[in-house]
């Protein structure tokens, strides 16, 4: 378990207004904050390293790229030993219709959130990538109908962590 790091009202101010928007400017950053544009910047580089700030992503419509069906595969692999599961996760998560993949507890071993274009992409996506593999057990397939992006990790304000 990752180990947590102490971060201060500034630390926290930057990391809200950076979620929000990752490509704010360290200028901008710092009116914001009241510091000057060299704390934030040492500020920002320090939560890199730690490991707080985890990156900047570019996030995609998989529709608009012709991957209008999604799916949530939970898959149970077998036996569930390390030198098996480490190449089954390896070469799912090299699959371009691979979103997300979770590693549970439970009946099911795996989560893998993937995006195809059609059902019949779906279904050699399934037959081809899952079920071929000899470690692979079982694939249950649930279709996703519509999602929902979540709040930000940091609630938008101080206040509201105490209300």
């Amino acid at each position: 378990m990752a180990e947590s790091v102490v971060l201060d009202p500034v630390d926290l101010h930057l990391l809200r207004l950076l979620q929000n928007d990752a490509r704010t400017t360290y200028r901008d950053l710092a009116a914001q904050v009241g510091v000057a544009p060299s704390t934030c910047l040492d500020r920002v580089t320090r939560l890199r390293r730690s490991g707080v700030i985890l990156g900047h992503r570019l996030k995609l419509d998989p529709a608009k790229l012709g991957r209008g069906l999604q799916a949530l595969l939970s898959v149970q692999v077998r036996p569930h030993r390390r030198e098996l599961v480490g190449p089954f996760v390896e070469r799912i998560r090299a699959l371009p219709e691979s979103l997300t993949v979770f590693h549970l507890t439970g009946p099911d071993d795996y989560l893998v959130h993937v995006a195809v274009a059609d059902m019949a992409d779906l279904q050699r996506l399934v037959l081809d990538e899952f079920t071929a593999r000899r470690e692979v057990a079982r694939v249950e397939t649930r279709l996703i109908f519509q999602q929902w992006d979540c709040g930000p990790v940091l609630p938008s304000s101080p206040s509201a962590q105490t209300g």
